[in-house]
This record gives structure tokens, C-alpha cells and sequence, in this order.
């Protein structure tokens, strides 16, 4: 059985799909899902599914959309609903609890491999740190659970797995630029900044990028367009870190070409 929460909702088992199409039994499931392993209490399924103001018929209907969804899973598995609800989607005090075997998750996955680049970066290897981060990126499929309306509760845990993304691509791509790896990351950071406008330590990493491939220009234009947004909409200046990298690009400071130099590292930028 394979699960994904980290793009579209899919759970599958050769090719036949476990995953409702009504919007109330998908929350049900991604909330389940995003919590493997863990028991989701009754009452934060329906706060999901209703807010703070659910039906009277809130705990009956929640238990028809456990049914509902015991029957997928029992159909794409080939096995009874009794052998799901005992093994899988199972009923505990106060709630409910949804297990998979190891491996089964993405959101499993991509933690794993983060945490493998961490072990790695603290053994000073980071070539397999760098290999370890983009392969953790590359279990994303798209935004997490961008086919399901959020909750207060899907809302709070899709954050956390969207805020994990941005750092370990952050990440990813200082320890590429401390590799050497500045042209290759060009394109990346030319999306990124686009897409969060405001982050200067992409805008940082972008700049540094520019500078070691040659174009300077580039660099100073990107700092300058960030400081003009950030005045005209936000009434900020960029970070002192960034102010020194920008004067450290317009007189070329010779330790910006170190290649183990990073964005907000060392005497340079910090």
C-alpha cells in the first residue's frame, strides 16, 4: 500500500484507490494520516469537519465516515472491513487511530532522509548530505494535500510540513553552494525568490550564486529589487547580514569566491 499526503491524497494499493471523493471522509483521512500511528481524538475529527460548533448528529455521522472509509480500504486491500478495522483503521478510546507498515507514508520517508543528511552534515560528509536533501525534496508531489479543503487542524499541520520544506530546501541548497555547486543552483533560486519574495536568505543564497557565476550585476540587481519591495510594501530595510553581503558583492570581497563559503556565514555576511 502506498500513501501520500506530501502533493494529492493518494492511498492505493496496486491500482485500486482507497481515497473518498466526498470532501468531509477525505479531511477524516488526511487528518488520520498525518497523525499514523498516533491516537486522533473523536472531538478533533469533528472540529475539523465542523469547527466549534458541530451537529448533534456530529458522533454519528463521524462513525458512518469511518465505515465508509474501512470499506475502501477493505475493497482496494481485498480482505474484510473487521480485518481493517483491526488492523488499520482502528477504533480507540476516545478516537481513533490509523497504521501503516514502515515505509508505507511519504511524510515518513522524507523525514528519514532528512534526518539522514543531518547525521551526515555532523559527520562532515556533505556530499551524501546534499544527495540526502534532494531526495527528501523529491518526495513532494506538490503542495501536502492540495486536493483537500483544510480544517483549523489540517490548516496547522499542512503549515508545519510546508515550513519544513522551505528550510530543508534552504538547506539543500547551501550545502550545494558550499559544494561548489552555484550554476547548478541558479535556476532554483531564480523560482524561489519569486516565490517567496521576502525570504532573504534564498535572496542571499541567490546573490551568492550570481556572484560566483560571474554575474555580479545580476546579484546587486537582486538585492535592490528585494530592498525596494520590502520598503514599499513592508516599510523595512533588508537584514544587516544582507547590507554586508551587498557591499561585500560591490567591492568584491575575495571571500565570497570560497566554496565553502555560505549565505550568513562567516565574517562576510554575518
Amino acid at each position: 500500500m502506498y500513501v501520500n499526503v506530501l502533493g494529492p491524497l493518494t492511498l492505493r494499493h496496486d491500482t485500486r484507490s482507497a481515497v473518498p471523493t466526498a470532501m468531509k471522509p477525505r479531511k477524516v483521512l488526511a487528518l488520520l494520516l498525518l497523525n499514523e500511528g498516533r491516537v486522533v481524538p473523536a472531538a478533533t475529527l469533528m472540529a475539523e469537519l465542523w469547527g466549534d460548533q458541530p451537529p448533534r448528529t456530529g458522533p454519528t455521522t463521524l462513525q458512518t465516515y469511518i465505515l465508509h472509509l474501512r470499506k475502501l480500504l477493505a475493497s482496494a486491500l481485498a480482505v474484510a472491513p473487521a480485518a481493517v478495522a483491526r488492523d488499520i483503521l482502528q477504533t480507540r478510546p476516545g478516537g481513533y487511530c490509523f497504521v501503516l507498515r514502515s515505509g508505507q507514508l511519504d511524510v515518513h520517508r522524507y523525514y528519514d532522509l532528512v534526518a539522514e543528511a543531518d547525521c551526515a552534515l555532523d559527520a562532515g560528509d556533505e556530499r551524501t548530505a546534499e544527495s540526502a536533501f534532494r531526495r527528501a525534496l523529491a518526495v513532494w508531489q506538490g503542495p501536502a494535500l492540495v486536493d483537500v479543503a483544510h480544517g483549523r487542524h489540517l490548516q496547522a499541520e499542512v503549515a508545519r510540513l510546508e515550513q519544513s520544506r522551505l528550510t530543508v530546501t534552504e538547506r539543500s541548497i547551501e550545502t550545494r553552494l558550499r559544494l561548489g555547486g552555484h550554476q547548478e543552483a541558479l535556476s532554483d533560486l531564480a523560482s524561489l525568490v519569486v516565490e517567496h519574495r521576502f525570504h532573504e536568505g534564498m535572496h542571499g543564497q541567490y546573490m551568492l550564486a550570481l556572484h560566483r557565476s560571474g554575474q555580479r550585476t545580476r546579484a546587486l540587481a537582486v538585492y535592490q529589487r528585494l530592498r525596494l519591495t520590502m520598503a514599499e510594501e513592508l516599510g523595512l530595510e533588508p537584514s544587516v547580514r544582507l547590507q554586508r553581503l551587498q557591499q561585500a558583492v560591490l567591492v568584491c570581497d575575495p571571500r565570497l569566491d570560497h566554496e565553502t563559503g555560505a549565505p550568513g556565514r562567516g565574517p562576510v555576511v554575518a
